[in-house]
Formats: structure tokens, C-alpha cells, sequence
């Protein structure tokens, strides 16, 4: 089996219906049970449904064991499918709205990356993330997080969030300053907002990847810049076809990035909201866009040449694969 890795997935959105009511058991916590189907799996028919769904179901992380529990859950499932590397999302905003300081958020996933490494040979690392819909001010506290507080294993900076809220350019004190501290940063752009959100991502902050960037399919000349400039793209076909961006995974333009020269990777983003896993998006490309063994295995090395983490760290990869 092909050796996989993943850039882009939200590690509150990693926790499966099974995990998330083991949770709000244990920790008491109140759960909405409107947001569980008759078969046990999440229930939401729009992008905004899965928001809500999504926020109920991460409210249940209330401590640092949960963290590590969510971390080294999700950590173990990709390694069950060949995946040797995964860089995860993280929120210290969620963390902070349950009462959970910055140091324990990061120290519950940090114990579950340490304890899965340690059981299945996973690495895994983190890049705190800030929420585009809350501000341009609550961005730049958590930037100011990650510059004043290192730990080995964040390793990245990024903005998730509503694409129609805000410009931006409104970002860029947050990630320079991220940027300055030497972190690499990536910023969810073109995915539910055209291609002009893509450009102005381009040209105000400091990326080093795209998150999602689908809706450059539409700008030939932004689709030629993205390949010429060999920014990746964190691509994430199953997501895009469950939130009813493609009507399939046959219409989705993976391969159309592909053949234009991109550079793709392949992820899973909420794995458990949209039925599928970094596996089966391996798995899917193959069937439906005919990729051969060596283009899989392609794709993970552009994930981990693309990755954050150290270069030595990345040489004992790419020589996994």
C-alpha cells in the first residue's frame, strides 16, 4: 500500500461520533443529540448545518486528555492506512473558549503525537490556526501565542474560517508576525469564495501554501501563477463534493491541477462530517482520476517536501515512502 500524507485537516473535526459521545459522557458535558443521524453519524445537509454540527460536537473537548484522545484516535486511524506523516489544525480559540489555557491545549496533542509515534511509527505536528470570522484582532492574540510561546512541535501558522468575512490584507499583521518568528503559514483560500480570494491571499500575506484553492480552476492565469510559482495547494476533493462545491468527485478538477503543473496534495479535511479518510481520498483519486501508483505516490512526496517541519525530519520521510 502507498505511503500517504496529509496537510490539511481540523483536528476538533477529526473526533468521530463514537469519540464525541465518549467525551460528553465523560466529562458530563451537555450533548445535542439533533446532530447525530439515525445511524450514529453526523447530521447536516449544508455548509452552515456542518458548522453548527461541527461546533456542538467540539464543544465535548473540554480537557487536555481529550486532546491527547482526539490526537492519538485520529493518529492511529491514519496509520492503520499507511499514512506516516500528519500535519493538524489546531484552535487554541476553541481551547479558550472551554477554559483551557494555550500551554494545555498544546500539550494534550503533543501527548497524543508522542504516544501514537510511539505505538505505530506516526509523526504528526501542528499548526495553530485563528478563525478568519472572529477578527482581524482575535487572528493577531493568537499569533502573538504562537511567537511567545514555542514548542517543538507547532510548526506552522494558519487562518481557517468564513471567506466572506473580512479582507485579508486585515490579517497580515497576524502573520508576519507569525512569519517573523519563523513560522511558515498557509491560509484557507478559494474554496466557497472565488479566485479573487486566492489573489488576495497572493498578495497581502506572507503563505506558503493554499488551503483548499479550488476556485483557481476557474482563472487560467491565477491556475498558471499557482504552477509556476509551485505553491501547493492543499486539495480536499471529498469535502468539496460533501459541502456541494462539485456534484461528484468526478467533476471535481483534481486532475486538471495536476495536469496544469500544480502542485497537489491530497486531504481529508473533517474526515468523519464528509465520510471519508486521508485513505480513502488516496483510494478515490485513483478511481476517479486514474491515478497510478508512482502519481500516489507523487502526491505524498509533494506533501512532505511541502511540509512544515524540519528538513531532517522530512529526509527520514520521503525515505519511507
Amino acid at each position: 500500500m502507498v505511503k500517504k500524507a496529509e496537510l490539511h485537516v481540523h483536528l476538533e473535526g477529526t473526533a468521530t461520533p463514537a469519540l464525541v459521545r465518549q467525551m460528553a459522557s465523560r466529562n458530563g458535558a451537555t450533548l445535542d443529540f439533533a446532530i447525530f443521524k439515525s445511524d450514529g453519524e453526523f447530521a447536516w445537509t449544508d455548509f452552515w448545518e456542518f458548522l453548527d454540527c461541527y461546533d456542538k460536537a467540539a464543544a465535548t473537548i473540554l480537557t487536555k486528555d481529550d486532546y491527547r484522545l482526539v490526537t492519538y484516535d485520529y493518529l492511529a486511524r491514519c496509520a492503520r492506512e499507511d499514512t506516516i506523516y500528519v500535519e493538524m489544525f489546531s484552535s487554541p480559540d476553541h481551547a479558550a473558549e472551554v477554559g483551557m489555557s494555550y500551554k494545555d491545549h498544546l500539550d494534550g496533542i503533543a501527548a497524543g503525537i508522542d504516544d501514537a509515534r510511539k505505538d505505530f511509527g506516526i509523526e504528526g505536528r501542528i499548526i495553530v490556526t485563528c478563525v478568519r470570522h472572529f477578527g482581524a484582532d482575535r487572528a493577531l492574540a493568537v499569533a502573538n501565542l504562537v511567537a511567545s510561546n514555542p514548542h517543538p512541535y507547532v510548526v506552522g501558522f494558519g487562518m481557517g474560517g468564513d471567506e466572506s468575512r473580512f479582507h485579508p490584507a486585515d490579517f497580515a499583521p497576524a502573520f508576519h508576525l507569525a512569519k517573523k518568528a519563523g513560522y511558515q503559514t498557509t491560509n484557507h483560500a478559494g474554496e466557497f469564495a472565488g479566485p479573487e480570494s486566492i489573489r488576495a491571499t497572493l498578495g497581502t500575506l506572507p503563505i506558503s501554501r493554499i488551503g483548499h484553492g479550488v476556485r483557481a480552476i476557474e482563472d487560467d492565469d491565477l491556475l498558471e501563477e499557482l504552477a509556476d510559482r509551485r505553491i501547493p495547494l492543499e486539495l480536499c476533493p471529498g469535502s468539496n463534493v460533501a459541502t456541494g462545491l462539485y456534484e461528484s468527485r468526478e467533476k471535481h478538477p483534481f486532475r486538471r491541477f495536476m495536469d496544469a503543473g500544480c502542485v497537489v496534495t491530497l486531504n481529508s479535511d473533517d474526515p468523519p462530517y464528509f465520510a471519508t479518510s486521508i485513505g480513502r481520498e488516496y483510494e478515490q483519486a485513483v478511481k476517479n482520476y486514474g491515478l497510478s501508483e508512482t502519481a500516489l505516490k507523487n502526491i505524498t512526496r509533494n506533501a512532505i517536501s511541502s511540509a512544515f517541519c524540519d528538513e531532517e525530519l522530512k529526509a527520514r520521510l520521503l525515505s519511507r515512502i
